[in-house]
C-alpha cells in the first residue's frame, strides 16, 4: 500500500526534469551531425518537443527548451534565405562548408547548455493542478 501511495503522489523527480531539459539539445546535435534527413525531420519533431516541454511543471525545463529552440530555429531561419538565393551550384560546391558552419554554430552551444543543465541543482516538483 505504501508503494501505491508514493507512486501516486504526482511528484516529478528532479532526475526526470534534468533529462527533459536536455532533450532539445540532443535533437539539435543529432540534426547537425546527420543533416540529411535529420535536420529536416527535427524541424518538424522539434515543434512537438517544444510544445511538450516549454510548459513543463518545472520552469527550468521550459527555459532550457526555449534556449535550445532559439538556437536551432535561428540556424534554420538563416539557412532558408542563404540556400534560396544562393547560386545554382552553391549547394554542390559549398555543401560541406555550410554543414561545418552549422555544426560550429549548434554543437558548442548545445554542449555548453547540457553541461549547464548537469551542473544545476534540480528539485522535485509537483505538477500544476
Amino acid at each position: 500500500m505504501t508503494t501505491e501511495a508514493s507512486s501516486n503522489t504526482g511528484v516529478i523527480p528532479a532526475a526526470s526534469s534534468r533529462k527533459a531539459a536536455k532533450i532539445f539539445y540532443y535533437g539539435n546535435i543529432a540534426a547537425v551531425l546527420i543533416p540529411f534527413p535529420l535536420f529536416i525531420l527535427w524541424f518538424g519533431a522539434s515543434m512537438f518537443v517544444y510544445a511538450m516541454l516549454r510548459h513543463h511543471p518545472n520552469a527550468r525545463v521550459g527555459y532550457y527548451t526555449q534556449v535550445g529552440a532559439y538556437q536551432y530555429y535561428a540556424l534554420a531561419g538563416l539557412l532558408i534565405p542563404v540556400l534560396t538565393f544562393a547560386p545554382g551550384d552553391f549547394f554542390l560546391n559549398h555543401w560541406l562548408a555550410t554543414w561545418i558552419v552549422c555544426a560550429v554554430f549548434i554543437i558548442p552551444f548545445a554542449v555548453m547548455q547540457i553541461l549547464k543543465v548537469n551542473r544545476e541543482t534540480w528539485l522535485d516538483v509537483e505538477p500544476h493542478k
